[in-house]
C-alpha cells in the first residue's frame, strides 16, 4: 500500500488534487460520507481524484497522516495535505469545504 499510496496520492497530488477517504467497513458515518464523496469526485468530471483507505487494513498510514477518527477526509496538491476534515458532513457541507480547499484552475 505504501508504493500505491506514494504513487496515486503523493505523486497524481502533483497534477491535480487527490482527496483521500480514511474510513472503514463498521463505520456508520463513513457509510453516510462514502456515497457523498463518490457522486462528488463523478461530478466533478477528473478536475480532482478519490482514494478511499481502509483505516483497518492501513494502520501504518493513519498513524503517519494523523488519522484519531474515521471518517477522516484529507485533501492532498503537490505532495501535501492542504485541508482535511473528520466525521460524515452532508453534501451541501462536503461542497462548500471542496469550494473553499480546492486550488484555483490554473
Amino acid at each position: 500500500m505504501a508504493d500505491f499510496f506514494q504513487r496515486e496520492v503523493l505523486e497524481k497530488s502533483n497534477q491535480k488534487p487527490v482527496l483521500v477517504d480514511f474510513w472503514a467497513p463498521w463505520c456508520g458515518p463513513c457509510r453516510v460520507l462514502g456515497p457523498v464523496l463518490d457522486k462528488l469526485a463523478k461530478e466533478s468530471k477528473g478536475a480532482w481524484r478519490l482514494v478511499k483507505v481502509n483505516a483497518d487494513r492501513q494502520t501504518a498510514l493513519c498513524q503517519r497522516y494523523g488519522v484519531r477518527g474515521i471518517p477522516a477526509v484529507k485533501l492532498f496538491y503537490n505532495g501535501d495535505v492542504r485541508a482535511e476534515f473528520t466525521g460524515a458532513m452532508p453534501e451541501h457541507a462536503v461542497r462548500q469545504w471542496l469550494a473553499q480547499h480546492l486550488p484555483e484552475k490554473e
